[in-house]
Parts: structure tokens; sequence; C-alpha cells
């Protein structure tokens, strides 16, 4: 089921070289996954029923696969957008888009398979069953649960980034309790929604791309899709993650976006061209998608432009290779 709510290294390995180098691992708060959801689980981890790690595939295809302990809820929190499909006993339990603070919960003793169509990154969470409530088990009713840009979930996993190899077991261990309470005191949808297929996906993008300048209603991209307004509406946002109004606006502001730190144009005319009719309404959306206003948001991109141009450069080695060292 997916709820839709508002709001680098291919296979990272970690070659254990001694019993202390492994052990060392073991103690991470957050640890990094050799495979997916794959990871040595602390003592302090066992105690507390909660363990947490990081994977992260910087591959554009990738294909995994892993069933969920007996004992517990492995829950999946996106750090990046991806477009990920997965599948368990050849049945698609999604497809689509998943964009930046995606949550997605798998049952106890449940495997699940995953094909990742672009680079990815994730926090992984293995709860005990012991914090969700025994009917809720009995009814399955967080097995394949997906939700799309859960502001909640994106919070959680900003707080844990945010305070890196910092982050010890009992803020972590809150952490995981406030997901899990949270998972819990879901309302939980009756009826699934089929994501929008890919080539319909595709037409009304490319719409959008081609006219994002102007006004565009709902009904124009249902006609696009081929499709009525309400089921439109419906599939878009289960593919994505956005409802149509919700993405059209992110798209104007990533082109905004460009043009203020490609262009020194005003921000009156930078409005117009991504299709806002006044400049205040361009700032505050602007600000709610960015967190920072244009202005500001131009400053910084030129500051952290300066910064990068003024490293200074190693000298040229005899063979050559120091234009590849200086830009890795």
């Amino acid at each position: 089921m997916s709820i839709n709510l508002h709001a680098a290294h291919g296979s990272i390995d970690f070659p254990i070289r001694s019993r202390d180098h492994e052990m060392s691992r073991a103690t991470e708060a957050i640890a990094r996954e050799s495979q997916w959801r794959q990871v040595v689980r602390s003592p302090q981890a066992d105690i507390a029923d909660i363990t947490i790690s990081r994977w992260e595939e910087a591959r554009s295809t990738s294909s995994h696969q892993a069933t969920t302990p007996e004992d517990c809820y492995f829950v999946a929190i996106a750090l990046k957008s991806t477009r990920a499909k997965l599948t368990r006993d050849r049945q698609v339990v999604f497809d689509g888009t998943m964009p930046e603070g995606t949550l997605y919960v798998t049952a106890p003793s449940k495997p699940l398979a995953v094909q990742f169509q672009s680079p990815c990154a994730f926090l992984h969470f293995h709860i005990s069953a012991d914090h969700f409530p025994a009917q809720l088990a009995a009814a399955e009713g967080l097995n394949d649960l997906v939700l799309l840009r859960d502001p909640l979930a994106a919070e959680l996993a900003k707080a844990l980034i945010e305070r890196g190899d910092a982050a010890d077991h009992q803020f972590t261990f809150c952490i995981g309790q406030t997901l899990a309470m949270h998972l819990t005191r879901l309302e939980l949808p009756r009826a699934r929604v089929n994501a929008l297929p890919k080539w319909r996906l595709r037409r009304v993008e490319q719409y959008i791309a081609d006219h994002f300048d102007r006004c565009i209603s709902l009904s124009e991209l249902a006609n696009v899709a081929g499709l009525s307004r309400m089921h439109f509406a419906a599939q878009f946002r289960a593919a994505t993650g956005y409802r149509p109004r919700e993405y059209l606006l992110k798209y104007r502001i990533e082109h905004a976006k460009t043009l203020l730190a490609t262009t020194g144009r005003p921000l009156a005319e930078i409005a117009l061209a991504v299709g806002f009719s006044t400049q205040a309404h361009f700032s505050t959306v602007f600000k709610r998608i960015s967190g920072q206003s244009p202005a500001r948001w131009r400053l910084a991109s030129k500051n952290q432009r300066f910064e990068v141009e003024a490293l200074p450069r190693r000298r040229p080695s005899a063979d050559g290779d120091w234009i590849t060292s200086a830009a890795a």
C-alpha cells in the first residue's frame, strides 16, 4: 500500500582486517552497510532493540534482496530522491519515484527485492516488534507500507545525519522510538492506488518541461496523460510523491536556481521567466521549497563558487594527472 503525505561508491565495502576493527564497527551508533540491509548489530542495539545503519549506492542501476528478521520491522528513509521498484514473489509493491523523505516498511520475516534505477542513499532501521501493538502485527497493517515525502521521517533522518559520528546509542534509540510511535499512529489507507505508468508519466513530465513558464491546469495535464482529473491526480502522486501542482512549482524553482546561479538577471525578471506572475509569489514559494529567499540563495551560491575557485591547485605532476587529482 502507498500513502502520499504532505511534506560514492557502488557497494561500500568495509574490509575487516582484525577483530578489533570489527568490534569498533559494531559499536557505531549508525553503521555503514557493506551489503544492502546487512549490518553487524552492536551490543547496545541488541539491548535497545533498535539498529540504525546507512546504505549508499552510486551506480545508476542495482538490484538487491533481503528478508526481514522474524523479531523486527524494517524501516527505510530516503536521504535523496531515487527511482525504485519493490517486489515480493513477483508482485510489485511499489514502482516509481521515491522523493527525499520517503519511508517504507517491511514486516517481520518478509522477503523483499529492490531494483534501484538511479543512485540512492537511505537510513535503515531494524526496530523490534515489541515496539508495535500486537494487533497491528497480526493484521500486517505496516507491511509494504510506503509513505511518500513523510515530513516527520525526513526530519528524523535529518537529525541523525546532522549528528553524524557524534550520534550516540541513546540518541539513535530515541529516534527509533519516535519513528515506531509515528508508524503506529498512522491512519492506514483502505485501498491501494497504482502509480501512473511510466510512459504516461514521461509524457506529463515532458509537457511540464516544455510549458512550465505558463499556467498549466490539472485538466490539461490529465488530458496529456489520457486520464480523468481524479485518477490522474492520485496516480501522479503515487508515482512521484508530489501533487501535480507541487511538482510544477518545484520544477519552476529548480529552473530558477539555474538562472540565479548562472545569470545576473533581476529577481522580478526571473520570476516571470519561470512562470510566476509576481516576484512576491515567486519569493514565497522559493523560500518554502528551498528554505532561503532567492536573494540569499543566490549569494550563498556565489560564495560557494568563489570558495571552490579559490582552492589552491596542486603542482602538475610529470604524468599530467594533476587535473584529475585536483578535481577529486
